[in-house]
C-alpha cells in the first residue's frame, strides 16, 4: 500500500481525526430531517416492466457482476442518477448545442 504524503496542515487535521478531537455539531431536528430525507429517496415502493435488447441486459448484467451488486440495483441506480440531474445524456446535449458529427 502507497503511503500518500501529506502537508503539515493535512497531518494536523489527520492526526486531530485520530486522536477523537473532532464533535459533531449536527442538531437532533436536522439528523432527523437528514434520515428521513435519505429513507424517501432510497425507497423502493413501485415496480415497472420494461423491454430492452437481450444485448443491453446481457451488458448491464455484465456491468453489475463488475460493481458487485445485482442488475436491477444498477439499473435502478442508473435511473435515479439521470433523473435527478447526476448523468446526462450527452446525444441530447450535443442535439441542444447544434453540435453533430
Amino acid at each position: 500500500m502507497t503511503k500518500i504524503k501529506l502537508n503539515q496542515e493535512e497531518q494536523e487535521i489527520l492526526d486531530a481525526f485520530d486522536a477523537d478531537e473532532f464533535e459533531s455539531v449536527i442538531t437532533d431536528d436536522r439528523r432527523s430531517y437528514l434520515m428521513q430525507t435519505a429513507d424517501e429517496t432510497f425507497k423502493k415502493d413501485k415496480r415497472i416492466n420494461i423491454r430492452i435488447s437481450s444485448r443491453d441486459l446481457t451488458a448491464l448484467q455484465r456491468r453489475a457482476l463488475e460493481e458487485g451488486l445485482p442488475y436491477q440495483t444498477l439499473v435502478a441506480s442508473i435511473l435515479h442518477k439521470y433523473v435527478s440531474g447526476g448523468l446526462q445524456d450527452i446525444a441530447a446535449n450535443k442535439a441542444l448545442h447544434g453540435i453533430t458529427r
